[in-house]
């Protein structure tokens, strides 16, 4: 409960802005004097050999987007209209969109506390319910890898196909390997809010020359090598301009600086929370993050009253406690962005008739409502507990631009939401 003032900041503290340095400019400005400004170029060629060589992977296709690239990964993995496709439940919807766009049919695997991802023991019992299944898409949730090694022998386990979407977690790793070097076809994104941009963009990354090229022929209208315009397959115009890839190609020489600067974010906040109700959000003891957002979650002891409707949350103001809600509105007051953990899958109205699998099996009720995240099954943990991190969580303003004298006043105002 908010019981003193505070002076807004002057300039807006971002979730997670672009950072620009100025080589980006210059790669731009050599797209423009060259002409070259569509979809192939020096700057397009450049981008992807330097992803590849950085995640480790042999091929890297330059995308309009992080979801173009999830799209052709559904062609790849030969998605049919009616088949059911293991998804990761606690994610953004692009995550989850391309499966619908080849006919296919998300099924959301519950999320784990361990990380914040794709639960393994959940997938296994998706398995034993659904065991026709032959595509598992798994998100690394805000740049913190799931336990892919689990996840990985369950696929192999069941002759599944791996789509990995790294969006969030670039640069990365895992048991000292990059993210993006553990599916059959893998994502990265360059959206304007991630750790390194190009304004928009992605890549699809493959080991297979056959595939890449595949990909780069679907992406660029399916055009056969013809002399006129000669069409055999349905294409789509999801290639990367040379322009963007200049932004991508003046960004990437700055990966490892933006991860430190966001790892001291994470730190100053772990530090400056220590003596709150709350814990951040958690680290693979077996990986290194990418640090991409700080979120917090709060004690469950710690939570005021708070309701959420489709569009709408309210909360009562308790001495002592605080939520999610009190903290974002709070934030926001003062000119800070922060975010909602992002909503489950299976909680979206567009999904809410598909299936979802917690460890204990089933997450539907007889009605197809989900199971609330306050039952708990025979380990004492809640069924559903991607609806539980969702209710107590929230993003941290993680701009690599903020000062640790901006990070502190939040700091500070987060402590007065529970006095």
């Amino acid at each position: 409960m908010i019981t003193k003032e505070f002076t807004a900041f002057q300039n807006k503290v971002w979730l997670s802005s672009p950072t620009m340095h100025g080589d980006e400019l210059k790669y731009m400005t050599e797209a423009f004097e060259t002409n070259w400004m569509s979809t192939v170029g020096k700057n397009i060629n450049e981008v992807e050999q330097m992803a590849a060589e950085k995640i480790g992977r042999k091929y890297a296709v330059a995308l309009s987007s992080g979801t173009a690239a999830l799209h052709l990964a559904m062609k790849l993995a030969g998605i049919k209209q009616g088949d059911k496709v293991f998804c990761s439940d606690m994610t953004f919807d692009a995550t989850v969109n391309p499966v619908v766009y080849e006919g296919g049919v998300p099924v959301f695997v519950d999320t784990e506390y361990d990380t914040w991802n794709m639960d393994p023991v959940a997938l296994e019992k998706a398995f034993e319910i659904y065991p026709d299944v032959k595509v598992v898409i798994v998100a690394h949730l805000y740049g913190t890898p799931g336990k892919i090694d689990e996840i990985k022998a369950i696929c192999d386990k069941h002759s599944a196909v791996i789509v990995e979407d790294a969006a969030e977690s670039f640069g990365a790793t895992y048991k000292g390997k990059q993210t993006g070097t553990f599916g059959n076809f893998s994502i990265i994104s360059y959206n304007g809010n991630k750790v390194v941009t190009g304004s928009s963009g992605g890549m699809l990354l493959t080991d297979d020359l056959e595939v890449a090229n595949k990909v780069r022929k679907w992406s660029t209208q399916s055009r056969e090598n013809a002399p006129w315009y000669q069409h055999e397959e349905i294409g789509y115009n999801y290639r990367m301009s040379n322009v963007i890839a200049g932004v991508v190609r003046g960004q990437l020489p700055y990966l490892e600086e933006h991860i430190a600067q966001k790892k001291a974010i994470y730190e100053r906040y772990r530090e400056g929370f220590k003596d709150l109700p709350v814990k951040m959000n958690p680290l693979n003891t077996e990986g290194v993050a990418n640090y991409w957002l700080s979120c917090l979650i709060i004690d469950e002891d710690a939570m005021c009253k708070q309701v959420r409707s489709e569009n709408e949350a309210l909360y009562i103001a308790e001495h002592g406690k605080s939520c999610s809600t009190e903290i974002l509105e709070t934030l926001a007051k003062y000119n800070a962005e922060g975010r909602p953990i992002w909503k489950p899958m299976h909680m979206q109205p567009i999904y809410r008739m598909n299936g979802f699998v917690t460890r204990e099996g089933n997450g539907r009720c007889k009605n197809n409502a989900y199971i609330s995240g306050g039952t708990v099954g025979v380990d004492g943990l809640p069924l559903d507990v991607g609806m539980d991190i969702f209710e107590r969580g929230l993003c941290l303003p993680s701009d690599n631009k903020m000062t640790a004298n901006e990070q502190d006043k939040v700091i500070e105002i987060i402590w007065a939401c529970f006095e």
